[in-house]
């Protein structure tokens, strides 16, 4: 095998919940992410030597500023294989948006490299060498419903997201993840998302309980910077969305639906408001550990 394409799924925080700083300066997270249908495209193509980046986006960079560059390198490092690559990223998961578009494509260069190559990594191994290039990496190469805890890398299966339909909406704006975390630790009366109760109600496979326990506790620093984004929430919910919330440190917001022709109509209305808005569903991938 000389090229493949593989799939760089978005992804969505049904709850986001911060526990402290760690000394390492990281924030220690417990989260439930999930896995959802929008994504990019990546090419790759072996080369003798050397790793070459493309992307449809012409304003990111295509060198190792570039999450995908870096973990073509880290892959080529680790194994030791004399040999190159040739990348192409087809964009469609807005960039800066909190779904983990370039840990998703960063994921999807180490698997998929792994494969070109048969290189026999195990996915700990992969999820290893992700871990050092970006948190969420992990998850992006695991996917599906999961609790991470940790930093992001310690992750756990849950039961899969009930069946629904899920809109995105990004406001034409992005934030700086960093900055979003920085500024988190100086917010007062954080209120905690009841995590533990939404994992309660995946097991009963409760969409409607599940949703009533969402939480994302970014929300209180990017919504008192970006009022528009408690605006997407309400417009969410009054086009059907029986709960919506921030995705990750935003601005994406995101609405559960629990009919589909309501999801479509809400698309097509905050598609002409806010001009970038997606319909999809919850991806699961119950043979990954």
């Amino acid at each position: 095998m000389d090229a493949l394409t593989a799939k760089a799924f978005a992804k969505i925080n049904l709850s986001l919940d911060v526990l402290g700083t760690l000394p390492n300066g990281y924030h220690e997270v417990k989260m439930v992410m999930q896995t959802v249908s929008l994504y990019d495209s990546v090419e790759l193509t072996k080369t003798e030597k050397g790793i070459s980046l493309e992307c449809s986006l012409r304003f990111l960079p295509t060198g190792p500023e570039n999450l995908a560059y870096r973990a073509a390198e880290a892959f080529f490092k680790e194994t030791g294989i004399d040999g190159g690559v040739k990348i192409y990223l087809k964009k469609h998961i807005p960039v800066g948006a909190g779904l983990a578009g370039g840990s998703s494509n960063a994921a999807a260069v180490l698997t998929g490299l792994n494969r070109l190559y048969d290189a026999h990594l195990s996915t700990r191994r992969l999820c290893e060498i992700g871990t050092a290039l970006g948190a969420d990496v992990p998850y992006c190469i695991i996917g599906g419903t999961r609790l991470a805890e940790g930093i992001g890398e310690k992750l756990s299966p849950l039961p899969p997201l009930p069946e629904c339909h899920i809109v995105l909406v990004k406001p034409s704006f992005s934030i700086s993840t960093k900055w979003v975390y920085e500024n988190i630790d100086s917010c007062p009366d954080i209120v905690h998302p009841p995590t533990d109760k939404l994992i309660a109600a995946l097991e009963k496979g409760d969409l409607y309980e599940m949703c009533a326990n969402m939480g994302n506790v970014l929300e209180d620093v990017s919504i008192a910077h970006y009022p528009v984004l408690s605006s997407v929430k309400d417009d969410l919910r009054a086009l059907g969305a029986i709960g919506s919330q921030m995705s990750g440190s935003g601005p994406t917001v995101f609405g559960i639906f629990d009919d589909e022709e309501k999801a479509r109509n809400a698309k097509d209305v905050l598609w002409k408001k806010y001009k970038t808005a997606y319909i999809c569903h919850g991806i699961n991938f119950s043979n990954r550990r």
